[in-house]
């Protein structure tokens, strides 16, 4: 693998510049910033005039797993899209505030998003595996896109080496030829996470990981993000309330006042407090059902 990490490139890239303000402090301190990797302070977003998510900062600590929950529309999943820039895809969207990958803002100017996108990776709701491209192609794609010069014996390593962190190895080992639009929904959601960690990221997001699958791939996808903690800091989007309450270490609710007004971040904390005694009355709402 590369010897520069996705963090250091994205740090070698920013210009020389006076750290602004409202993240100064963070910038201070290296051991800080390993212990929570990535942060938002006062992050908006917006799709145009529309206001999204208004002044949310939360801190995800290293190898933990946080859960954004909350109704439909409340911006979660818009947050989420915007810890790696993928928000700013969307034409006319675009944010405020800061999102800090170990003190550095990923939006400063000269950032690199594909290296930004690199440290913090991210699957989707729907299992997007390259469909025609072998299993063995997936994998290697992130590090072919991301210009990491592998061997031949490291390309086999690192295949197997991932394939056995998402849990699917033994299932594919004897067709790594074949094409990925072959496997099982679970089976293709497993590649995409292996595929996610083939560029080593320091943080893995999740956009409703399990919505499109069985109660058995939703187990085993479980499992892996409890196994994966150990070397990824994990923020994962669900609907899920059992789903949240099994798989993360901390909770944080989102929801919206009227229709039309911004998401905001309610409370957040560990998930065994907040399933079992929230202090806002809204969060205590939402996780017994009575409304969302």
């Amino acid at each position: 693998m590369s010897d520069t990490s996705p963090t250091e490139t994205i740090m070698s890239v920013q210009p020389d510049h006076t750290p602004r303000p409202e993240h100064a402090a963070n910038t201070a301190s290296a051991a800080a910033s390993a212990e929570v990797p990535l942060r938002t302070h006062e992050l908006s977003c917006f799709y145009g005039k529309h206001h999204a998510v208004e002044g949310v900062s939360l801190a995800f600590p290293r190898n933990t797993v946080t859960a954004l929950i909350g109704p439909s529309g409340c911006g979660k999943s818009t947050y989420l899209r915007s810890l790696n820039r993928m928000h700013e895809l969307i034409p006319d969207a675009r944010t405020s505030g800061s999102v800090l990958l170990r003190g550095i803002d990923i939006y400063e100017r000269g950032a690199d998003p594909v290296a930004i996108r690199r440290a913090i990776g991210m699957v989707f709701q729907r299992p997007n595996p390259f469909p025609t491209k072998s299993i063995a192609d997936n994998i290697l794609a992130g590090p072919k896109f991301n210009r990491i010069k592998l061997s031949k014996s490291d390309r086999t390593d690192l295949v197997e080496q991932t394939l056995r962190s998402a849990g699917l190895w033994n299932e594919v080992k004897n067709r790594l030829d074949a094409p990925a639009g072959g496997l099982s929904g679970g089976q293709q959601q497993r590649l995409c996470i292996a595929r996610a960690l083939a560029v080593e990221p320091e943080v893995l997001l999740m956009d409703e990981p399990c919505s499109a699958l069985d109660p058995q791939s939703t187990l085993r996808i479980e499992d892996l993000i409890r196994e994966l903690k150990d070397r990824v800091t994990i923020v994962i989007v669900t609907h899920n309330m059992q789903q949240a309450a099994r798989v993360s270490d901390t909770t944080a609710f989102f929801t919206i006042t009227d229709e039309g007004d911004p998401g905001r971040l309610i409370e957040t904390g560990e998930t065994e407090m907040m399933f079992s005694s929230p202090k806002n009355p809204q969060t205590e709402a939402y996780i017994s059902g009575r409304f969302g």
